[in-house]
C-alpha cells in the first residue's frame, strides 16, 4: 500500500478507535469492533499497531506529535527556550483539553486494569516533559530562568497552563476553550512562570 493511502487509511481507523472508545469504553473496545467500524481486517489492525495496546499508544503519540515535533525542532535549532516556551503554551494546552485527549482521559479513568493510563503517561507526558525539561534547563544555563529543581520547574509550569482544566473537561463541567480563551491562558501562564522563576 502506498504512504499516502495508508496514512489516510490509519486516520480512518484511529478516528474509528475514538469513536469506539467513546461508546464503550477502553474494556469494550476490541480490535475487531474497531475494524469493523473502519470496514477494515482485523488483521489489518494486528499487522499495522500489534494490538489494542498500541494501536491506542499511536493514537497518543499521533495526538501529541505537532508538540513533540516543536520542542525537537527547537531543540535542535537552538531557538530561543522562552520563545520555545511561548509557543509551546498554546499548542500543549489546546492538545490536553481538546476532545481526543479528553476521550482518553475519560476512557482511562474508567480502565480498571490501568492499562490505557499507562499507555497515555509513556507515550504523552513521559515523552514531552523531558522535552520541556531540556527547554528549561537551556533557559536557566541562559540565565534567562532561575531554579534548583528542573522537574519541580516543569510541573509548576504545567499547573499554571493547564491546572484542572483537564479534569474539569473529562469531568463535563466545562466546555472546550476556544483559541482566544487558550491563548490568554497560555500567555498569562507564561507571563506568571517567569516572573515566578526570573533570575
Amino acid at each position: 500500500m502506498r504512504d499516502e493511502k495508508r496514512t489516510a487509511r490509519q486516520a480512518e481507523i484511529e478516528t474509528s478507535a475514538y469513536e469506539v472508545l467513546r461508546e464503550r469504553g477502553y474494556a469494550g473496545t476490541s480490535m475487531l469492533r474497531i475494524a469493523q467500524r473502519a470496514s477494515a481486517s482485523n488483521e489489518t489492525l494486528y499487522n499495522w499497531y500489534g494490538d489494542k495496546a498500541g494501536l491506542f499508544r499511536a493514537l497518543v503519540q499521533r495526538n501529541a506529535a505537532e508538540v513533540q515535533a516543536h520542542l525537537e525542532d527547537s531543540l535542535a535549532g537552538e531557538r530561543p527556550p522562552l520563545e520555545t516556551l511561548r509557543a509551546l503554551g498554546p499548542r500543549l494546552l489546546a492538545l490536553l483539553t481538546g476532545p481526543r485527549a479528553v476521550a482518553l482521559n475519560q476512557a482511562a479513568a474508567a480502565d480498571p486494569s490501568g492499562e490505557l493510563g499507562a499507555v497515555i503517561a509513556e507515550a504523552g507526558r513521559e515523552t514531552v516533559a523531558p522535552l520541556i525539561q531540556r527547554t528549561l534547563e537551556i533557559a536557566r544555563d541562559d540565565g534567562a530562568l532561575a531554579f534548583a529543581d528542573p522537574q519541580e520547574a516543569v510541573e509548576l509550569y504545567l499547573n499554571l497552563l493547564v491546572g484542572d482544566l483537564q479534569i474539569r473537561r473529562a469531568i463535563g463541567r466545562m466546555p472546550p476553550l476556544g483559541p482566544a480563551a487558550v491563548d490568554r491562558r497560555a500567555a498569562r501562564a507564561f507571563a506568571y512562570f517567569c516572573r515566578l522563576l526570573e533570575p
